[in-house]
C-alpha cells in the first residue's frame, strides 16, 4: 500500500510542476512559459513606458512654465527700471508711467511708500516731486512724512532721519511746505515737547541754517551757543523754549552734521546708459570659479556693461566689442547659451577688483545664458550688429603667430 501511494504522488507532481499549477508537459520535456503571465508582464511594461512618457511631458511643461515666468519677471524688471529712470529725469512723468505700468496705485499713501523706500530713485528727484504745490503732491508729501517714525527722538535726530530720505529743493516755498509737514508730524509723535507746531517749525528751520553755518567750509565765523540761544528769545508762541533743550540741540549738531544726500549729476542721470541698444538679466559664468551669477547687462556704444543690480551706477565689468565674435552654443547644464570670443586673443575687458579697483580682465571668452530662446536670439543679433572691427588687432595676432612659428623652428 505504501509503494502504491508513493507512485501515485510522484505522478501528480509530474503533472502539477514545482509551482503547484497543473501542466500537460510529458515527463522529460522543458516547461513552456505561462502565456497568461507573459501577457500581464507585457501590459505592465507598456503602462510603465506610458507613465515615463507622461512624466517626461510634465517635466518639459514645468520647464516651459518656469522659463515663461522668468521671462515675464525679467520683462517687469525692465519696465520698472525704465520707469525709475523716467522719474529721475522727470518726476511727474515718471510717476505717471509707474501708475500706467501698475507698479504703484494712484493713491498718495502708496506713492509715498514707494518714494520712501526709494530703491533706484534719485534723492533730488524725490525732493522735487514732494515740493510741488499741486494738491495731490502735497497729499503725497504728508503721507511721505508719515512714513517716518519720530517717536522718542529728539528734534535733531528726527531731522537727520527726515533730511536723509530726500534732498531739499532750492526753492524757499517748497522747503516751507516740507518743514510744516515735518513739524506737524513730529509734534504728533512727541506730544508735549513743543507748545505748538509753530515752535517746532521755527527751531527746525533754525537747525538747518545752523548746520550750514557750523559745517560749511566757506563760512569762517562759526556761530557760538550764545548766539544760537539769543536767536530764540521772544520768538516762540506761548513763551521761550528751555535753554537746556536748545543747548542739547546745538551741541548735538556741532558734534555731527546732517548727512544731506549728495546732489546727483543731472547730466549723468539723464545720459549715462540712457536709451541703450539692449538691456536685461543674463547669467554669466565666473572667471576662476565657474559658477553661474545673475548680472544686469546693458549694451550701448559698442560696449557691453554688466552690473550686480539694476540700480548700480558703476558697472562690475566693461566688455568692448571690438574684433569679437558671438555664437550660440549648447550647454548640458544651462539652456539658451551663447559665447563671446576673442578670436584667440584676450578680450580687452576690465572688471571691478575685490578692493574696488578696476583691473584688466583675462578672459578669452564669456559664457552667457539668457532666460529664454527668444531673448538669446535677440541678444546674439544685437551683439553682432554692435561688434566693430579694427584691423590693427588682427595684424598683431598674425605677427604673434609668425613670431611663435619662427621661434619653434629655431628650437
Amino acid at each position: 500500500m505504501l509503494v502504491q501511494e508513493s507512485n501515485r504522488m510522484a505522478k501528480k507532481t509530474e503533472r502539477t510542476g514545482t509551482d503547484g499549477c497543473l501542466t500537460d508537459n510529458p515527463p522529460g520535456q522543458t516547461e513552456q512559459p505561462n502565456i497568461k503571465t507573459e501577457s500581464v508582464r507585457s501590459e505592465l511594461l507598456e503602462h510603465i513606458k506610458e507613465l515615463q512618457n507622461e512624466i517626461t511631458d510634465i517635466v518639459a511643461d514645468i520647464d516651459d512654465f518656469e522659463r515663461l515666468v522668468n521671462s515675464r519677471k525679467t520683462q517687469r524688471e525692465n519696465e520698472l527700471l525704465s520707469a525709475c529712470r523716467k522719474f529721475n529725469m522727470a518726476p511727474e512723468k515718471g510717476i505717471q508711467l509707474l501708475i500706467e505700468k501698475k507698479f504703484v496705485e494712484k493713491d498718495p499713501s502708496h506713492i509715498a511708500s514707494f518714494l520712501f523706500h526709494g530703491e533706484g530713485l534719485s534723492k533730488t528727484a524725490i525732493g522735487e516731486y514732494l515740493g510741488e504745490r499741486d494738491v495731490f503732491n502735497i497729499q503725497v508729501l504728508q503721507a511721505f512724512v508719515d512714513c517716518h517714525s519720530f517717536t522718542k527722538l529728539n528734534l535733531v535726530e528726527a531731522l537727520r532721519q527726515f533730511l536723509g530720505s530726500f534732498r531739499l529743493p532750492g526753492e524757499a516755498q517748497k522747503i516751507d511746505r516740507m518743514m510744516e509737514s515735518f513739524s506737524a508730524h513730529y509734534c504728533q509723535c512727541n506730544p508735549g515737547t513743543f507748545q505748538s507746531t509753530d515752535s517746532c517749525y521755527i527751531v527746525s528751520f533754525s537747525l538747518i541754517i545752523l548746520n550750514t553755518s557750523l559745517h560749511n567750509p566757506s563760512i569762517k565765523e562759526r556761530p557760538d551757543l550764545q548766539h544760537f540761544l539769543s536767536l530764540h528769545r521772544g520768538v516762540h508762541p506761548g513763551g521761550d523754549l528751555p535753554p537746556q533743550l536748545l543747548t542739547e540741540m546745538y551741541e548735538s549738531l556741532k558734534k555731527e552734521s546732517f548727512q544731506i544726500p549728495e546732489e546727483e549729476d543731472a547730466w549723468e542721470l539723464a545720459h549715462a546708459f540712457h536709451k541703450p541698444q539692449r538691456e536685461g538679466w543674463l547669467l554669466k559664468t565666473g572667471g576662476r570659479v565657474k559658477t553661474w551669477k545673475k548680472r544686469w547687462f546693458i549694451l550701448k556704444d559698442n560696449c557691453l556693461y554688466y552690473f550686480e543690480c539694476i540700480t548700480d551706477k558703476e558697472p562690475l565689468g566693461i566688455i568692448p566689442l571690438e574684433n569679437l565674435s558671438v555664437e550660440i552654443v549648447e550647454d548640458s547644464k544651462k539652456p539658451n547659451c551663447f559665447d563671446l570670443h576673442g578670436k584667440g586673443q584676450t578680450i580687452k575687458a576690465c572688471k571691478t577688483h575685490g578692493d574696488g579697483r578696476m583691473v584688466q580682465g583675462n578672459h578669452q571668452s564669456y559664457h552667457l545664458s539668457a532666460p529664454s530662446q527668444e531673448e538669446r536670439d535677440t541678444w546674439v543679433e544685437s551683439l553682432r550688429s554692435s561688434i566693430s572691427w579694427d584691423p590693427f588687432y588682427d595684424t598683431v595676432s598674425v605677427r604673434k603667430k609668425i613670431s611663435a612659428m619662427k621661434k619653434s623652428q629655431k628650437e
